[in-house]
């Protein structure tokens, strides 16, 4: 497979789970959370799909399309590790979604790299809150789910918290 068809295949799962995840949480108040902007598409589909939500985004730097910067108060800018203790401290663990794409194609490294953030979501996720993410997470308390019609097992992954 081109990695232009892996892209396109990633992104229609990444929308898939999104939109499933925004139709789970419709009853369960609280944020949404952001993890990586990038260049803002999925902050922006966020937007869309929960329009009445407050959506909190994390990332290092801003790169994003201009009309896709989410508003400074609702802006973590820094080192994830450094900002997820920050966010617990104002928001509590309160978030209803959270969705994680971070990392690279190294998958030592995004093992790693879930490893460290798993805990620090732990404490933001509201009971029965939804995690869409990237890479797999193995954090006490989280029950795995299944993935949404069309997507293939392992391109993304789903959690509830408990």
């Amino acid at each position: 497979m081109s990695r232009l068809d892996s892209f396109i295949r990633r992104m229609q799962a990444q929308r898939a789970c999104l939109d499933w995840a925004a139709a789970a949480i419709a009853d369960l108040p609280g944020p949404v959370l952001e993890l990586g902007l990038g260049n803002g598409r999925t902050y922006d589909h966020l937007r869309e799909i929960l329009p009445d939500r407050e959506i909190y985004v994390f990332d290092r730097r801003i790169a994003a399309h201009p009309a896709c910067i989410p508003p400074q108060e609702r802006l973590f800018l820094g080192e994830v590790d450094e900002m997820l203790p920050l966010a617990t401290e104002r928001l509590g663990r309160s978030a209803a979604l959270v969705h994680t794409d971070l990392g690279t194609g190294d998958e030592a490294a995004n093992a790693r790299l879930a490893a460290m953030v798993g805990p620090l979501l732990a404490a933001l996720v509201a009971p029965g809150g939804i995690v869409v993410a990237n890479h797999l997470f193995a954090v006490a308390g989280w029950g795995k789910l299944p993935e949404p019609e069309g997507v293939k097992p392992g391109r993304y992954f789903l959690y509830r918290a408990g």
